[in-house]
């Protein structure tokens, strides 16, 4: 059995909504010290609506199809739906993740809110 799903190996090799989001009004940057992983997560929200995000990662393969499948799955969604994400939701949308890799989705997760948390803050006003 391979290691990584088709999804996985997709959105590694393929990755969707990779770059920065100048006009972004909610920006969210965390990090995993122990694996080296770093995701910064650019929000442009309009009307309570993700109308686009962007990411940049440093670190694995897991964490680059993470942060892609997350962005996937919050643009053009209501801010409400986008704060309930789980790792679990990135991870089954993905086919799964090894174990020992599901803090890459834990991580897509945690940026994502602190770019809603950014925005919350900062942002509604820009």
């Amino acid at each position: 059995m391979a290691l990584y799903s088709e999804k996985v190996m997709d959105h590694f090799r393929n990755p969707r909504n990779v770059g920065v989001l100048e006009d972004a009004n909610g920006v969210g940057t965390v990090g995993n010290a122990k694996c080296g992983d770093i995701m910064k997560m650019y929000l442009k929200i309009e009307n309570d609506i993700v109308e686009d995000v962007k990411f940049e990662t440093f670190g694995c393969g897991s964490a680059i199809a993470s942060s892609s499948m997350a962005t996937e799955l919050i643009k053009g969604k209501p801010v409400e739906e986008a704060r309930k994400l789980t790792n679990q939701a990135v991870a089954e949308a993905l086919d799964g993740l090894p174990d020992y890799k599901m803090h890459c989705s834990v991580l897509a997760q945690e940026a994502i809110e602190a770019a809603l948390k950014d925005y919350e803050e900062n942002g509604k006003d820009k």
